[in-house]
C-alpha cells in the first residue's frame, strides 16, 4: 500500500457518527453488557461486575512500547495505553498489576485525548488500546476530542478475544487494526486458567466480526500496519493451550492466509510462580513444536516468536515509570 491511509474514525468523525456509537456503547454499559459476561450491573451509578472496573475510564500507562510484532512496534514504537482491569482472571497474566490488582489513575475523556496525541507527536506509529472493552464507551468519548485534535494514525484494538459481537459491531469503522489473543479451544482449560466460560465459541464468533470488518493485514511502503487483523497465540507448557486445535480452528474460521502471532514468551507470572505445571518457563522444544505446527498447517502470514526461557523482558513492572525497565 502507499502511504496515503487515512483511518476510519476520521470518516465517522466528520459525519458526526462517533457521537452515535459513544452513546450506544453507553447504553451497553448499564446493565453492563459490554463484554459476553454481560454481568448486568449498573456501571453509570458506581456498580462494580466481574472485571471491577467502574464508570470512569482508568488508565495504567501510555507509551511508545517497541515489544509488538514488528508490524505494529515498528521502528518508532506502537501508542499504548493499557487500561486497568480485565474481563478475565488469566493465573498466568504477565499484566497481572493492571488486569488483577487494578493499578492505574481515573482519567477524563479530555486527559485520554491529550494522552493519544502526546503519543502521535511523540511519532508513534499507531494508537493501541489495551484491554478497552469495559471502557468504551469513555474510549470513544476521548476519540472525538482526539479526532479534533487532530490524530490522524491507525487505531489498534489489543484485546484478549472474549469478547462481544455486538459491542465490536459498533466499533465497525473505528476500529482499524484487530489484535485478539485465540487462547483456548478447551472449555474446561479456559475455566482453568481464566475462569472464561466458553470462550472457544465466544472468541470464534469474535474473531470472524473482527476479520469481516477489517479484512486481511494491510501495511504502509515501510511494511507498518495501517489496517486488518492479527491472532495472537500465547503457547503454555505441557501443551496447555492445546495449541494445534486452537490453530486448526483459527484456520478452519478464517482460512490459512489469516495473520497469525505465535507467541513463545511464557515465563511464570502471577499466579503461574509455584504451580505444578505453568511454574516454569516454555521450553525451546516446546516453542519449536508449536511452530511447526504453524508449517503443518499451510499457515502463511504473521511471526513466531523466538526467545530464551525464562526471558523476562516481556514482563512489565507497571509500577516504575517505564514498565519493561
Amino acid at each position: 500500500m502507499t502511504n496515503d491511509f487515512k483511518p476510519g474514525y476520521l470518516k465517522l468523525h466528520t459525519q458526526g457518527l462517533l457521537e452515535e456509537r459513544a452513546l450506544a456503547l453507553r447504553a451497553l454499559a448499564s446493565p453492563c453488557r459490554l463484554c459476553p459476561r454481560c454481568c448486568g450491573v449498573d456501571r453509570m451509578r458506581g456498580e462494580r461486575g466481574f472485571c471491577g472496573a467502574g464508570s470512569r475510564v482508568q488508565v495504567a500507562k501510555a507509551l511508545p512500547h517497541m515489544g509488538e510484532e514488528p508490524a505494529i512496534s515498528g521502528t518508532r514504537g506502537a501508542g499504548t495505553i493499557f487500561f486497568a482491569h480485565c474481563n478475565l482472571r488469566c493465573c498466568f497474566c504477565q499484566n497481572y498489576q493492571i488486569s488483577q490488582e487494578h493499578l492505574g489513575r481515573e482519567v477524563s475523556a479530555a486527559e485520554l485525548a491529550d494522552m493519544m496525541l502526546d503519543l502521535q507527536n511523540r511519532d508513534c506509529h499507531n494508537i493501541s488500546l489495551v484491554s478497552a472493552a469495559h471502557f468504551l464507551p469513555g474510549i470513544i468519548d476521548a476519540l472525538i476530542l482526539a479526532a479534533a485534535g487532530g490524530l490522524s494514525v491507525p487505531l489498534v484494538y489489543n484485546s484478549n478475544g472474549y469478547e462481544s459481537p455486538e459491542v465490536l459491531r459498533l466499533l465497525d469503522g473505528i476500529i482499524d487494526i484487530y489484535l485478539p489473543d485465540a487462547k483456548y479451544v478447551s472449555d474446561a482449560a479456559a475455566m482453568r486458567f481464566s475462569e472464561a466460560p466458553g470462550y472457544h465459541r465466544i472468541n470464534m464468533a469474535a474473531l470472524q466480526e473482527m476479520a469481516r470488518q477489517a479484512g486481511s493485514l494491510q501495511t504502509d511502503e515501510s511494511d507498518i500496519a495501517v489496517r486488518g487483523l492479527i491472532i495472537r497465540h500465547l503457547v503454555l507448557p505441557e501443551g496447555l493451550t492445546d495449541t494445534y486445535r486452537v490453530l486448526r480452528a483459527i484456520k478452519k474460521n478464517l482460512g490459512p492466509f489469516v495473520t497469525v502471532s505465535l507467541m513463545g514468551q511464557f515465563t511464570p507470572c502471577f499466579e503461574a510462580a509455584g504451580h505444578t505445571v505453568l511454574g516454569r518457563p516454555l521450553s525451546p522444544e516446546e516453542n519449536e513444536k508449536a511452530c511447526a505446527m504453524l508449517d503443518e498447517l499451510g499457515f502463511e502470514n504473521g511471526w513466531i516468536q523466538e526467545c530464551g526461557p525464562d526471558d523476562r523482558a516481556f514482563v512489565p513492572d507497571f509500577s516504575r515509570q517505564d514498565a519493561w525497565n
